[in-house]
């Protein structure tokens, strides 16, 4: 939503910097009116383009993001609920904002009417005319023209020309138009620039067809013969506005622009056209980062809480660690996405896409067994969800090389360049058959809270499991440091196969079990709602410990109901021995 409104308001900069320089001065004054109108509408619009074709013409990534290794998983997921469930003050203001600004156009409109009802009212066939007894002014409304008795006994004909072109062109519609994108976008300034522009070409636009009809002389000394209060009413037409009084006589004395000039107007077609190519590139370069899924389907840890995390600091304070790939990306021989055979991690078989899952599992395992965990709470980092951003590049000759890394302390970017840079040599990518360099970014985040939760896992070493696995102690391991993981009814195959296997069983099995119908029944606001499950497979292999997070009490109960109900499982071992293995469940589906 925020890339969004930025992106509208940098649209509508862009198309007002356009008619400043090149259209205002004009006297074009139908083709301006139209320009005013059309620009904010097609700032709106133009960000919910995406053309396919635009799409593929922006460069591909280049860099290949791997899914975010979790030092302390549970804790950074508990985080994420804790910060889901929190109140929305950026949206109660925003809808604030609205209330208020519906206020103020309520109030203005009202003045409008007890001006209507209080007054004289002259009808005639086209316009009626609203006789103002006390108010020095004159301006339009829809066909009511508001004036002074005064101008009227006088004959000042020309002030009621004015304004009858006013009503004939419902320029009235214009600055309501522009009164709603105040009240929807009321903190965006720009809607109050238009609406000032547009109201200055409204006069123009007037004073140039009753000019064609009378001496200009004359329509001068009406303008500038007496001093008048003006109604402080945004959407009415005012004929004797002192800011605007100046550029209607400078604009009333200048020839007619050449019909040549009217070419300026195809400055909008790449305009509109490079628009057009930064919305598709927004959306392509925010691809990396997978949406969610809707109806009751489940889908792996790392891929929602990547977007949680993501979307989250997004809100809080994002521009300290979300700095990601903005000077890190290079060029590469070939982008990822082209790439025609990915590198290949020590041991790894399969399909390119069993390939490219297994590097990714072995990238991670590789960073969870080998990153230092203490290192964070030594260096009194603030509280909360903290990521470091790892660039690194495998060589054509299989080599990890060019590792960098971005973090809130240069401790944890050199902590994490020397764990990636002691990743096992792998096969290279290929393209067209010659070995090539590929560059990864890789996400790695941890929790910092200055005290330990029941949640996190102990600070295990191989030899400290051993010595609690030898002495009968139940040990409960992280999903990244177990040697055999547990193993599904039915499933077979090598340790990757089996990791899927349990994936894409606990997958249906809840997606098939969940209550489907249970959230529409529970008065929820319509939106992506998820359920946050943790659970234990012990080492007997049955499930335990079965928790859950989520917007209502009924949504938890449920979700451990049809966790507990998963079949029993060939435990997780650890040295050929049993464990107890955590997992994190997150539930995503859409309320309508």
């Amino acid at each position: 939503m925020i890339n969004y409104i930025l992106q509208v308001v940098l649209f509508q900069v862009l198309f007002l910097a356009v008619y400043d320089f090149f259209l205002q001065k004009e006297t074009f004054f139908k083709w301006n009116r139209f320009y005013l109108l059309l620009t904010p509408i097609l700032a709106f619009v133009i960000p919910f383009l995406k053309f396919e074709s635009l799409q593929k013409g922006v460069p591909n990534m280049y860099v290949e993001q791997l899914p975010t290794v979790f030092i302390n998983p549970e804790a950074v997921i508990l985080q994420t609920v804790e910060i889901e469930s929190s109140i929305n003050y950026l949206q109660i203001g925003f809808y604030s904002g609205i209330a208020l600004f519906s206020i103020f156009f309520l109030i203005k409109l009202f003045k409008i009417m007890q001006l209507i009802t209080t007054n004289e009212v002259v009808k005639s066939e086209k316009f009626k005319l609203v006789l103002l007894n006390k108010t020095a002014s004159a301006f339009s409304f829809f066909n009511y023209i508001f004036i002074k008795r005064d101008f009227v006994e006088h004959k000042e004909l020309s002030i009621i020309q004015h304004e009858m072109v006013h009503c004939k062109q419902l320029h009235t519609l214009d600055l309501l138009f522009f009164e709603l994108l105040k009240i929807i976008m009321w903190f965006n300034p720009l809607i109050y620039v238009y609406q000032n522009k547009i109201t200055l070409l409204h006069e123009y636009i007037s004073d140039a067809e009753v000019v064609a009809q009378t001496d200009k002389k004359n329509y001068f000394n009406t303008i500038l013969s007496q001093t008048f209060n003006v109604e402080n009413i945004s959407f009415i037409n005012q004929f004797f506005k002192h800011s605007l009084i100046k550029k209607r006589i400078v604009m009333i004395t200048k020839n007619k622009s050449k019909k040549m000039k009217q070419l300026k107007y195809l400055l909008l077609i790449p305009l509109v056209g490079g628009m057009l190519v930064l919305s598709s590139f927004e959306d392509k370069k925010e691809s990396n980062i997978q949406e969610f899924p809707i109806i009751y389907e489940v889908i792996s840890s790392n891929e929602i809480v990547e977007n949680e995390i993501i979307e989250n600091l997004k809100v809080e304070e994002s521009s300290k660690v979300l700095k990601k790939n903005d000077t890190l990306i290079e060029t590469l021989d070939v982008p990822f996405s082209e790439i025609e055979n990915v590198p290949v991690f020590p041991d790894c078989t399969g399909t390119e896409e069993e390939l490219k899952k297994c590097l990714q599992y072995g990238i991670t395992n590789h960073v969870n067994k080998n990153f230092n965990t203490t290192l964070a709470n030594k260096l009194k980092l603030e509280s909360g969800v903290q990521r470091i951003y790892v660039m690194f590049k495998i060589d054509k000759d299989g080599n990890i090389s060019d590792v960098k890394s971005r973090a809130a302390h240069k401790s944890l970017e050199d902590e994490a360049i020397r764990v990636v840079s002691s990743l096992p040599k792998m096969i290279p990518g290929k393209h067209k058959g010659n070995n090539v360099n590929v560059k990864y970014s890789l996400p790695i985040a941890f929790k910092v809270d200055g005290k330990s939760t029941k949640d996190e896992f102990p600070k295990y070493t191989k030899k400290s499991i051993d010595s609690l696995i030898s002495e009968n102690v139940n040990v409960d391991l992280p999903f990244a440091i177990i040697e055999n993981v547990p193993v599904f009814p039915g499933c077979e195959g090598t340790e990757e196969e089996l990791k899927v296997c349990i994936q894409e069983n606990i997958t249906n099995h809840v997606a098939k079990n969940f209550n489907s119908g249970l959230a529409k029944t529970l008065g929820l606001k319509p939106g992506i709602k998820r359920v946050f499950v943790i659970f234990k497979i012990n080492k007997e292999g049955n499930i335990t410990d079965v928790r859950a997070r989520a917007p209502h009490e009924n949504l938890e109960e449920e979700a451990v109901r049809v966790v507990s109900s998963l079949p029993k499982m060939i435990p997780g071992k650890y040295s050929g021995k049993p464990v107890g293995v955590k997992y994190s469940l997150p539930i995503a589906f859409k309320v309508d």
